[in-house]
């Protein structure tokens, strides 16, 4: 069973959320758009704390660090079977100073080949309807969740 843990970015302009997502690189994802998107994440050792592997993965796919207050959200259930701890903070970065790691992948799939691709090939903050268009539908329920919070 996979386990990632990730991190909701949010900030609130005037009375409008938005949420901080990355679009995975690669060829598989070059022209997937809606659905394709996603918390920055990633996979979780087996003794590794959450929230720590959160803020690496993070780092790893902006090059940015982040501090402040976390709020620990539910655990979803991706449709491939894994689940996804993450973790909200309010915060503000520059999307255009942004810089992702690399990761080796076998392309074209069972080939034999590896090919270098960034981990995540875009940035974007979108407001909370587009964010809901453009997120992997499971991570929805993350978005849900920090809204019923700051509801509180």
């Amino acid at each position: 069973m996979k386990i990632s843990a990730g991190i909701l970015l949010f900030k609130k302009e005037k009375n409008n959320l938005f949420y901080f997502l990355v679009h995975p690189g690669g060829p598989f994802w070059k022209n997937k758009d809606s659905g394709a998107w996603s918390i920055p994440k990633g996979e979780i050792e087996p003794d590794e704390d959450p929230l720590k592997r959160a803020l690496i993965e993070f780092t790893e796919e902006t090059g940015q660090t982040l501090k402040g207050e976390f709020i620990e959200l539910s655990p979803i259930l991706q449709k491939g079977g894994k689940t996804v701890y993450a973790w909200a903070v309010e915060g503000d970065i520059e999307t255009s100073q942004l810089f992702s790691n690399s990761v080796q992948i076998e392309w074209p799939p069972r080939s034999g080949k590896l090919i270098e691709i960034p981990e995540v090939d875009q940035w974007e903050w979108f407001d909370a309807d587009e964010a809901k268009i453009r997120i992997n539908t499971a991570q929805i329920a993350l978005l849900s969740e920090l809204e019923d919070l700051l509801r509180k």
